[in-house]
């Protein structure tokens, strides 16, 4: 079993910075690949970003290519986004998922991750 646990939500006006964090309970956290979701009122949850197990691999929805960087520090059980140049239509509850896995890639995919967060809001003002 995994808890997630995300912060780093708030409000920020447009173009402004936040970065999330996501801390991982148990000590396997090199077995996750780990992702980003988001979903805004009444929309699909929709990914956002991934990262492999040893974090050389990543991966970014096209919205947010450019603007958002995602990176891992497994000492530390934790997965970051750090995220630039916000807009109005980043707006949304911001997700944190773990999957299992022994592939050495990302997934965009939902049923590929296990464990959700409980989310945190990111709002921002045009």
């Amino acid at each position: 079993q995994v808890q997630l646990v995300e912060s780093g939500g708030g409000l920020v006006q447009a173009g402004g910075s936040l970065r999330l964090s996501c801390v991982a309970s148990g000590r396997t956290f090199t077995m996750y690949r780990m992702g980003w979701f988001r979903q805004a009122p009444g929309k699909e949850r929709e990914f956002v970003s991934a990262i492999s197990r040893s974090g050389i691999v990543t991966d970014y929805a096209d919205s947010v290519k450019g603007r958002f960087t995602i990176s891992r520090d497994n000492a530390k059980n934790t997965v970051y986004l750090q995220m630039n140049s916000l807009k109005p239509e980043d707006t949304a509850v911001y997700y944190c998922a773990a999957g299992q896995t022994t592939s050495l890639f990302t997934s965009r995919t939902r049923p590929d991750y296990n464990y959700w967060g409980q989310g945190t809001q990111v709002t921002v003002s045009s």
